[in-house]
């Protein structure tokens, strides 16, 4: 063996370890770094004070605060876009969108095209009318003109009360344009989900409206968060979600929007 050639090689060695050291030590140029999520595409009906609104051309609301602590625990990037009511079930449909926060209840028919996260919202509907109404019910409903949100369980409910397809009902893109048919004298009541109607009578006291429950007529509901069908974000938020009851940041978004602590036990027991 030659000496100087053996000399040679033993450098070249040497060379090629602290270069391997200078690498990380791994030739697949892995750098044990997780790949970056994706951003997510989160979409919404930006008419429905107090889950969400624009105000002042900035989007707000008690789902917008969710959806943020949200994304933050489950470690993602996301764009909220307000689209409407009905492209937002397209969008999801399509899987042009990831998901949906915007007071959705879940139920059985959207379940078969949709997949839901756990419950994080409890509501019920309840009926705006005018404070020298005589409705004191939803049996009451019928034979009135009820203005409703299309395609929602109000409109559901009161279909249930009055019959389907029934000239009485009024159906609206949104809940705002409902609230002003009533307003306007073209409807004698609206059916939505509690905690919008009665944000909407308590903030405009001159258009002397209140709000009726009848607990036998309309049934417990339950927000979630819908995804197109076989979603994989669905485990990964539903943790979120259990980190958020857990921690407190919940019940601070709930007070800051209701003013009462929630009932996070009854939202655990829908899991």
């Amino acid at each position: 063996m030659n000496r100087k050639l053996s000399i040679f090689s033993l450098l070249m060695a040497f060379v090629l370890i602290l270069s391997a050291c200078a690498s990380g030590g791994s030739s697949s140029g892995d750098s044990g770094e997780k790949p970056a999520k994706k951003t997510l595409r989160i979409v919404n009906d930006a008419q429905y004070a107090p889950f969400e609104y624009m105000d002042k051309g900035k989007m707000v609301g008690f789902d917008v605060d969710i959806m943020k602590a949200l994304a933050k625990e489950a470690g993602y990037k996301y764009k909220l876009v307000n689209v409407g009511w009905d492209p937002l079930f397209v969008e999801l449909k399509n899987k042009t969108a990831d998901m949906s926060i915007s007071a959705i209840t879940i139920n059985a028919d959207r379940k078969q095209s949709y997949d839901f996260s756990n419950a994080y919202f409890l509501s019920t509907n309840k009926i705006l009318i005018p404070k020298d109404s005589d409705i004191k019910s939803g049996a009451d409903l019928k034979g009135k003109t009820i203005a409703v949100q299309t395609a929602t369980t109000g409109q559901e409910a009161v279909e249930k009360i009055v019959g389907k397809n029934n000239p009485k009902v009024k159906k609206y893109k949104n809940i705002n344009l409902a609230i002003m048919e009533l307003n306007n004298g073209g409807a004698d009541a609206v059916v939505a989900d509690n905690t919008v109607i009665e944000q909407y009578a308590k903030n405009n006291a001159d258009k002397n409206l209140k709000v009726v429950e009848d607990a036998d007529a309309f049934e417990p509901e339950f927000y979630g968060m819908m995804y197109p069908k076989d979603s994989k974000l669905k485990p990964e938020f539903d943790k979120a979600l259990n980190a958020l009851f857990d921690n407190g940041t919940y019940a601070k978004i709930y007070k800051k929007w209701f003013k009462v602590e929630p009932d996070i036990d009854q939202l655990k027991a829908q899991q």
